[in-house]
């Protein structure tokens, strides 16, 4: 028999619409905390996408339609509160601060209530558009991606929103943990500057700037995407002795050291393109994977999907991606989605 969710027992409120914060709280879901979703009349706007959408971020979760510009909203809001450990807000700062959805402002009705602001540039940074691909631009997560002849990328998916809904959570359990109530401010561009955090810390204590190269790492050489017969190979070589495995079945000679393969890039690259030449990504793949080489061949997601049927669960009849964390002696259950206002409707 399954044991209980580590959150079991957690009463988390959230306001927001979308991603960061919708992904914030489907983690603490499911990890079995009771997660409260306070929609407002016209409901998440992620419920105007699509279906499946809506329940990759809310399954598991409790729906309560509320009006927060109405009085009797705003009641509702406080008794909700009384009986909560902490509410997340995905909303931006003057919202926030206009729904009363601060510390400060809830702090009456329940002092030991942990409340986590997610918000683009910071609750004292005005309201500024902040979605996804505006903060990767803003950040520097954009001059860096991309081919270094060609102009700056952005990523397939929005890894500034689920980044921030990672960091988010993380804040919120950090304070309840502290036993006391308070405020959270999480950011948007304060999360993906602190994923820079080894070319930030290049170019604050060395001056050395980022440099576009590709995909390729700034340190290690090879560790990037290489074309091959076939398909494309993902290299990612580190120590010395990764090398010298991979060296000898690839037959390049040279190179034996992380710092003479960091000076000689250019040739490095060169040499390991040529040699990968000769067989396809996958063959690549199957004769490194025994010497323990990291590498692998590039998939498509589908083809990823399926290798790893394991991480698929069903939540309200939708075929979703579970949850990240494996606990040990706990099995998640997957709820479904809620309909608008399924569990409270004032609005």
């Amino acid at each position: 028999m399954s044991e209980p969710g580590p959150l079991s027992g957690l009463r988390v409120l959230e306001v927001g619409h979308i991603l960061a914060g919708p992904y914030a709280t489907m983690l603490l879901a499911d990890l079995g905390a009771l997660v409260t979703k306070i929609e407002p009349p016209g409901g998440d706007l992620s419920r105007q996408v699509s279906d499946a959408y809506f329940a990759s971020l809310n399954r598991g979760k409790r729906s309560v339609r509320l009006d927060l510009a109405t009085p009797e909203g705003q009641a509702r809001l406080h008794e909700l509160v009384r009986g909560a450990d902490a509410l997340l807000v995905n909303l931006k700062p003057s919202a926030v601060h206009r729904y009363g959805l601060t510390y400060e402002a809830l702090k009456p009705w329940n002092e030991r209530l942990v409340c986590v602001a997610l918000t683009g540039w910071g609750m004292d940074a005005g309201d500024a558009p902040a979605f996804d691909y505006v903060v990767q631009a803003a950040t520097g997560i954009a001059a860096l991606t991309g081919d270094p002849s060609g102009p700056p990328q952005l990523p397939g998916y929005s890894s500034a929103d689920n980044s921030a809904g990672l960091a988010a959570a993380l804040g919120l359990l950090a304070q309840v943990v502290s036993g006391r109530g308070g405020q959270v401010d999480v950011s948007l561009r304060d999360v993906m500057l602190s994923q820079l955090n080894y070319h930030a810390a290049a170019w604050l204590n060395d001056g050395t700037p980022p440099r576009r190269l590709g995909g390729a790492h700034a340190y290690y050489v090879p560790a990037q995407l290489f074309p091959t017969a076939e398909g494309h190979l993902a290299l990612f070589i580190t120590h010395d002795t990764f090398w010298r495995a991979f060296a000898t079945e690839a037959g390049i000679e040279g190179y034996a050291t992380m710092a003479e393969r960091a000076a000689h890039r250019t040739e490095v690259v060169a040499a390991v393109t040529k040699a990968l030449a000769a067989d396809t990504a996958a063959g690549w793949e199957a004769r490194l994977r025994p010497l323990h080489v990291p590498a692998a061949a590039v998939r498509t997601l589908p083809e990823a999907l399926a290798e790893a049927p394991e991480a698929v669960v069903e939540a309200g009849g939708h075929r979703l991606v579970g949850s990240p964390f494996r606990i040990g002696g706990h099995t998640p259950e997957y709820g479904a989605p809620p309909r608008l206002g399924e569990h409270g409707d004032y609005g």
